[in-house]
């Protein structure tokens, strides 16, 4: 057994020196230069797609996890390869075999739901446990919980924190069975300022990790490094191509929380993330791709298990994953553009009736300076010709949002992924307004279409295969609420600035 691990680890480093050619990037906490294995430029996107084994190890690599981790997630990958219906809690031996490795969690904490004066723990403990979280405030250390991770539960606990200072930074630290867990030391939970009250907050926002994004340690910290309080991701994330096979489901998001920058901006940047076709199902799937409907309520309770969000569409029903809530003083809506579709040319095909009848309540709620909303797919269609996205399956179920945003005038800004690349669009509109999408699909630096579509009048920015993510910062300090969008890259170059008025985002009124 020895001599065959050894010659496998061999192996492995011998095909990971050749797909994967050492880079110069930053170290988070000197910024000086270091040396990571990012990008796989020699695994084409199908393979990362349908990640073997094989593949998977290589792509974990990208981040120089222990050679423990790499040995746990080989055995781990292995019993999920075998059993393909199984989650983490019908599997006791990946906690066991964990236990053995050193770990002290299968992933986690991760931070989200956060609020100026609140937020969520999540943890997956390798057992059913008992989680506490202790949070630093000004009286001095408090405890939350105990909360159970359960079978029931896929081992995952959700510590709710209360009672936080806004505008604060406040550490913390999360005990299992009244044992510390592992994390990085410089873990917090930063608190945006209270709705009404002046203040500053920055938050990241990007798709298309592709599992490969996921280990670009440089990425990931020099958001940290920039103060992001909060991270959205909008889909082709932590899973690929997995179809109905919840196992490899399992295992990819096994992966995402081995990644040491990953766990380590988990726990310190609230995350809110939504899915698009590959880690739903597969390449450009949608609604329900000739699957059982059970096969679809498993992956999107796998689905519910692995993230933290504030909330998951229809819970009652089981019926999507979208959600409203508060970023800072600012609404937040992100969109389902997956699992509720119908079919091209249906009505509200794109999102499905009821989706855009809650849309719709929601968007009139708004009372933020700004209002965020999400698609994983382009909101435009001038990239691809709208491939797989609104110009190709609503175009009337688009207009219907964009004229309800001029009706209520609504100071809106389109986030999107999907296309592989960081582009910044102009949507100009019959009425004179121009609404603004901002589709930063490089999280991974994946090959994908040209960076400019045909109306390059209406596209300020557009790069690709390079890895970019997109910051805001929400400025409510002067009489004039401002957002500031950049596309960022490793290094902390800013390749496109620009500061919007909430004024200037907001539709005229209607003249009469």
């Amino acid at each position: 057994m020895n001599t065959r691990r050894s010659f496998l680890q061999s192996s492995l480093t011998a095909a990971t020196a050749r797909l994967i050619p050492a880079l110069p990037v930053f170290d988070a906490q000197s910024a000086a230069p270091t040396t990571r294995i990012h990008p796989p430029q020699n695994l084409s996107l199908k393979e990362i797609h349908h990640g073997q084994a094989e593949v998977d190890q290589i792509i974990l690599a990208l981040s120089e996890p222990s050679q423990a981790v790499r040995d746990f997630f080989a055995k781990a990958r292995s019993l999920f390869e075998t059993n393909k219906r199984a989650t983490f809690a019908e599997l006791p031996a990946i906690g066991k075999a964990a236990a053995l490795h050193g770990l002290s969690t299968l992933g986690g904490p991760m931070l989200g739901a956060l609020t100026h004066n609140s937020a969520r723990v999540w943890v997956r403990t390798l057992q059913p446990a008992s989680v506490v979280v202790k949070v630093t405030t000004a009286a001095g250390e408090i405890s939350f919980g105990p909360i159970a991770s359960t079978v029931a539960s896929d081992l995952s606990a959700v510590v709710r924190i209360t009672g936080l200072a806004p505008a604060t930074r406040h550490p913390y630290r999360v005990l299992v069975d009244n044992q510390p867990v592992s994390m990085c030391t410089d873990a917090a939970i930063s608190t945006p300022p209270a709705p009404d009250q002046p203040g500053r907050m920055t938050f990241a926002f990007g798709s298309c990790f592709h599992k490969t994004g996921l280990g670009n340690v440089a990425l990931l910290d020099r958001v940290r490094q920039r103060g992001a309080s909060s991270f959205l991701v909008l889909g082709d994330s932590a899973v690929d191509d997995r179809r109905n096979n919840v196992g490899l489901h399992c295992s990819d998001y096994l992966m995402r929380d081995l990644h040491p920058g990953w766990r380590d901006l988990a726990a310190t940047t609230a995350i809110y993330a939504a899915w698009d076709d590959h880690d739903y199902f597969d390449d450009d799937c949608r609604g329900v791709p000739g699957a059982a409907a059970a096969d679809l309520a498993a992956i999107r309770k796998v689905w519910i298990r692995n993230w933290n969000n504030p909330a998951y569409g229809f819970e009652g029903r089981e019926r999507g994953i979208f959600f409203r809530t508060r970023l800072g003083p600012c609404d937040l809506i992100m969109l389902d553009t997956r699992s509720l579709r119908t079919r091209p040319g249906a009505p509200d095909g794109f999102l499905g009736e009821e989706q855009m009848r809650w849309l719709e309540q929601e968007l009139a709620a708004c009372t933020g300076p700004f209002v965020f909303l999400t698609s994983g797919t382009m909101w435009s269609d001038n990239i691809s010709n709208g491939k797989d996205s609104w110009g190709i399956w609503d175009i009337p179920g688009r207009e219907r949002i964009f004229a309800l945003i001029e009706k209520l005038r609504l100071p809106v800004m389109l986030l999107s992924g999907d296309r592989h690349g960081a582009r910044v669009i102009r949507i100009p509109r019959p009425s004179g307004h121009t609404l603004w999408e901002f589709e930063l699909a490089s999280l991974g630096a994946q090959p994908g279409p040209p960076a400019f579509g045909k109306s390059k009048e209406n596209q300020p920015f557009g790069a690709t295969n390079k890895p970019f993510f997109g910051e805001c910062t929400i400025d409510t300090t002067a009489d004039e609420p401002t957002a500031t969008i950049c596309i960022v890259d490793p290094h902390g170059k800013e390749h496109w600035r620009k500061t919007f008025t909430s004024s200037e985002l907001t539709p005229a009124a209607p003249k009469f």
